[in-house]
């Protein structure tokens, strides 16, 4: 297990995620923890107690000058004008013809310094987009941050408790896609109020030197409170029942933010930035197809890729499915023609040539109790 696999990266945390059980898995060019103990185990304690994932494979790039909200407000469809300092908001970086390279966070760090969140298997295609467009703005600088910056994900209810003793800010006010800089167990950090699992919890930034001993403390201080690290399978099914979107699933460059019921990011009337002129021509004219949420109705796991039929005929693709554990139900999310997008409607999943009875049910499958 400890063999590198052929050109694929690691994180700081590799000897630590070995030492723990961790099985390893490819993941968007990384060596990555699928689980350690058990998915269903690892997805519980994020929803009852608390999860510590190992997401240094992101990608961070900074964005500073006089131009670099002129900039941000092209790059994006999201109003990044708008931020405070120590906000962040998710927005995706489109095609002209408005469909997706990635989806990311945007952190306003400071008056003109801002901190771009991307996804680890589009760093170096997003890095070369972002400096193409930047050449149109001549105070913009732009500076690869990722190697030398590790990301953690605390998860669950007991997070904040968790992580209390461990800093001086009273991270109670902190507010949702709010952050703060300060230590944590002595070590510089950005606090973010943030995560991918429909919990709350935090993401904490940090040097990639100094991971290592962040890990290592949050796991000492959760552990009497059922901490327990979580691996890439847990955060799939949780991101999953709380409808949230994984690029290369969800979101591609064969599909736009309107599609992926997204509008809500896309800020039409802020002025022009790329893809905007495509993304009003389809909300004039009408999508071809939606993002839908499918519950099955008889036994069979929904998996991306699977066809969706109805009365014999395909209407979409799933792009994601999986065993719900805190639903309780086997579900999915996929494409569908935009008018067969009706909750409540029956469709059939072909599950290896067999077409599987389920249903169109509204997205999130899940939703915490604030």
């Amino acid at each position: 297990m400890s063999t590198p696999i052929a050109n694929l990266k690691r994180t700081p945390l590799y000897a630590q995620h070995l030492a723990l059980g961790a099985r390893i898995v490819e993941f968007s060019g990384w060596e990555m923890p699928v689980q350690y103990s058990s998915i269903l185990e690892e997805h519980q304690a994020v929803r009852t107690k608390a999860g510590l994932f190992d997401v240094s494979h992101m990608g961070e790039f900074k964005v500073e000058g006089d131009d670099a909200l002129a900039f941000l407000q092209y790059l994006v469809p999201n109003d990044v004008a708008r931020l405070a300092i120590h906000q962040a908001l998710y927005t995706q970086l489109c095609l002209p013809d408005g469909n997706v390279i990635d989806d990311l966070l945007i952190y306003r760090l400071a008056e003109q310094q801002y901190m771009l969140v991307v996804n680890a298997g589009n760093i170096e295609k997003d890095l070369a987009w972002v400096q193409e467009q930047a050449q149109h703005f001549p105070y913009v600088t732009i500076s690869d941050q990722s190697a030398m910056t590790a990301l953690l994900a605390l998860q669950g209810p007991v997070a904040l408790s968790i992580l209390q003793p461990l800093t001086d800010v009273d991270l109670a006010t902190i507010g949702y896609y709010y952050c703060a800089v300060a230590p944590v167990d002595g070590i510089h950090c950005i606090i973010s109020r943030t995560g991918y699992t429909g919990e709350d919890g935090f993401e904490l930034y940090c040097s990639s030197a100094d991971v290592s001993m962040l890990w290592d403390a949050l796991l000492a201080a959760g552990k009497s409170a059922g901490l327990l690290p979580t691996g890439l399978g847990a955060r799939d099914t949780l991101r999953l029942e709380a409808g949230l979107c994984l690029y290369g699933h969800e979101l591609d460059e064969q599909t736009n933010p309107l599609e992926a019921r997204l509008g809500w990011t896309v800020k039409l009337k802020k002025g022009s930035f790329i893809g905007s002129e495509a993304l009003l021509r389809a909300k004039e004219q009408g999508l071809q197809k939606l993002l839908i949420g499918v519950e099955m109705r008889e036994r069979g796991i929904p998996r991306g890729g699977y066809a969706l039929y109805s009365d014999g005929r395909r209407i979409g693709t799933l792009t994601s499915g999986a065993p719900g554990p805190s639903v309780g139900k086997n579900i999915g999310m996929g494409y569908v023609e935009a008018a067969q997008d009706v909750i409540g409607n029956t469709l059939q999943v072909d599950i290896r040539g067999k077409f599987i009875a389920a249903q169109i049910v509204a997205l999130p499958f899940y939703k915490r109790n604030k």
